[in-house]
């Protein structure tokens, strides 16, 4: 009979493994919708942050996503590579770099409007229930950083 220090120790008992192997097979279902429009997930995020609010410093885009720029930066290349976004150096301090969306990054966003039905559907959840589930773990993620 296990005891209560082996329960608390099975994999399966443990929150992060669901929490990371539900992320991956997010992102699983996620990378044909994406590779279709030629973005990877995190340059999906990127600019789901930007089509809320255009214009952002490298830094405003990392807080958004938790992401530092050390990450951040090659990402953004990429996409300014892909004709989706251009990178201005702000002219009153130039350590402070703007990420502004092209017309082609502006028309993607129809292009995208089709993925979160996808999700929905194959998530086999209602909205109501998504819905709930996204705010708990918001929650969480809230106290973990706090």
């Amino acid at each position: 009979m296990p005891n209560k220090t082996d329960a608390m120790l099975q994999l399966d008992n443990q929150l992060c493994f669901a929490l990371y192997s539900t992320s991956l097979a997010m992102t699983r279902l996620y990378k044909p919708l994406l590779d279709e429009l030629g973005l990877t997930y995190p340059q999906y995020l990127a600019m789901l942050v930007l089509w809320e609010k255009d214009g952002l410093t490298v830094s405003e885009l990392g807080e958004r996503l938790y992401l530092d720029s050390g990450t951040l930066t090659p990402l953004l290349k990429r996409l300014e590579s892909s004709g989706l976004v251009s990178r201005l150096r702000d002219v009153a301090d130039e350590r402070r770099v703007h990420i502004t969306l092209t017309p082609a990054g502006r028309k993607l966003k129809a292009q995208v409007a089709k993925i979160p039905g996808c999700i929905l559907s194959a998530s086999q959840c209602s909205i109501p229930e998504l819905i709930t589930l996204t705010q708990q773990v918001q929650a969480l993620r809230g106290r973990l950083l706090a």
